[in-house]
């Protein structure tokens, strides 16, 4: 099936799609990062800090999970998840010291009989908002067939979509232009998850093209301007 040619742009330059839900363009986004980053913090000043949940899936991409967690530990609560193949590539001497990281291992020995909680059930409780960066090919997969076979899927299938979920994606080329991958991310906005889209650069298998992670900082600016970009409540 021939895909509409808005997807093919898309998909092959690194523009936004035309989702319902927020998708940035790269050129936006640019244009926002310097201003969010002179933002002050007074937004916050009267009012609890914003609670993020970080999650890491198995990508190259994920030797820059350090940088991305230091980016919003500087202005809101942070907790981290990360898959099985993510922990080949972060450094954990790279993320913020008191920075709690949760894996498969967690998800099952914090449980040992009926009324014990269950993690992912009070991470998703707990998150404001879900950031996944790297999300891999496989991890787009598998949320948009709602698998659910590690820590980071459970939480994604239990998610309160009234919260918003970001999601950056990072792969090779052609799997970022494979049709599988617009049929999964055409699901994955029926939920109302956002995407950060990727960017073209010399990916570290040698190739160039579009499916490199969006820059941490950028990602951290598009999370940062959603949440200053919301009316705050009133007294």
């Amino acid at each position: 099936m021939r895909k509409p040619q808005y997807l093919l742009f898309a998909l092959n330059s690194g523009a936004s799609l035309p989702f319902k839900r927020l998708c940035i363009s790269q050129e936006h986004l640019n244009i926002k990062a310097q201003i969010i980053s002179n933002l002050s913090f007074q937004v916050y000043s009267c009012l609890d800090l914003p609670r993020i949940l970080l999650a890491a899936s198995g990508s190259v991409a994920a030797i820059k999970f350090g940088n991305l967690c230091h980016c919003f530990s500087e202005w809101a609560e942070v907790k981290a998840v990360a898959t099985k193949a993510s922990l080949h590539f972060i450094d954990r001497a790279s993320l913020p010291k008191d920075l709690k990281l949760y894996t498969d291992e967690e998800e099952w020995s914090s449980w040992g009989k009926i009324g014990d909680s269950v993690l992912h059930i009070e991470l998703r409780r707990w998150a404001d908002i879900m950031v996944i960066a790297p999300l891999s090919a496989n991890t787009l997969g598998k949320i948009a067939g709602g698998l659910c076979d590690n820590l980071l899927t459970c939480v994604v299938r239990a998610w309160d979509y009234s919260k918003p979920i970001f999601v950056a994606p990072a792969m090779n080329t052609f799997m970022w232009s494979n049709p599988f991958t617009e049929k999964h991310l055409m699901t994955i906005d029926e939920l109302g998850i956002s995407l950060i889209p990727p960017v073209s650069k010399r990916l570290a298998c040698g190739d160039y093209g579009n499916g490199a992670m969006a820059e941490p900082s950028l990602i951290h600016s598009t999370v940062r301007l959603f949440l200053e970009s919301r009316p705050q409540p009133s007294d």
